[in-house]
């Protein structure tokens, strides 16, 4: 099922643009716009969207103040990542205190915010796989509790789950040239993300022989 999104800008031309970028996305369906506070709280409420796409900057209220009353209406949570330009650190505390789930400044470019979306998705996916009870490693990653390592220059979180997922759909070890073909990189790219896992105990690197004997290695999840 696609994520049902309601985008929400003071600006209509902005508002175009956001929703032509998420027509890239087939996970994503765009069910209306909306100018204003008041405007978004009754489309959400109408349209019952899984996601807002929210600017601060809105004409009648604060983006802040219609994130506090999503947050204090009854029935299912609405998803609610803030694109805007609102960039002050008292803002951005009170965004993260009211339960925004991303926090996207402008101006960006369209790459920057199609990943950030693939981001969510992945996150989205993570949760919806966790069980009706957890445990405390589940709870931390809920509530990103735990410390997320910097990865190092030119690796992509997306990217970088592809590849754990691709060596976790696996009953085996598998090269390199493998977890590339099965998540849609070179082997090149693969064995970058692979040796990364290795570094940070998340993937362990196993002596596998080819053709004439030539040694390889192969990667398995940790």
């Amino acid at each position: 099922m696609t994520v049902r999104t309601l985008v929400v800008d003071d600006d209509f031309a902005v508002a175009a643009v956001h929703r032509g970028f998420l027509d890239a996305l087939p996970d994503f369906t765009v069910v209306g716009e909306a100018h204003g506070g008041g405007e978004a709280l009754r489309a959400v409420e109408a349209l019952r969207p899984d996601l807002v796409l929210l600017d601060i900057h809105l004409p009648d209220m604060s983006g802040l103040e219609v994130l506090a009353r999503l947050r204090a209406r009854p029935g299912p949570p609405v998803d609610v990542i803030a694109v805007t330009a609102a960039r002050e650190r008292d803002t951005v505390r009170q965004a993260m205190s009211r339960g925004v789930d991303h926090y996207l400044v402008k101006p960006f470019t369209r790459a920057a915010f199609l990943d950030r979306m693939r981001e969510y998705l992945a996150r989205r996916a993570e949760v919806q796989r966790l069980g009706p009870w957890l445990d405390q490693d589940e709870v931390d990653q809920l509530l990103q509790h735990r410390p997320r390592a910097a990865l190092p220059k030119g690796l992509s979180p997306v990217t970088l789950r592809l590849v754990v997922d691709a060596l976790r759909g696996s009953d085996t070890d598998l090269s390199a040239q493998e977890v590339g073909d099965r998540a849609g990189l070179s082997r090149v790219s693969a064995r970058r993300y692979l040796e990364h896992l290795v570094t940070v105990g998340k993937a362990e690197v196993l002596p596998r022989y080819g053709m004439a004997n030539r040694p390889a290695h192969g990667y398995r999840l940790t």
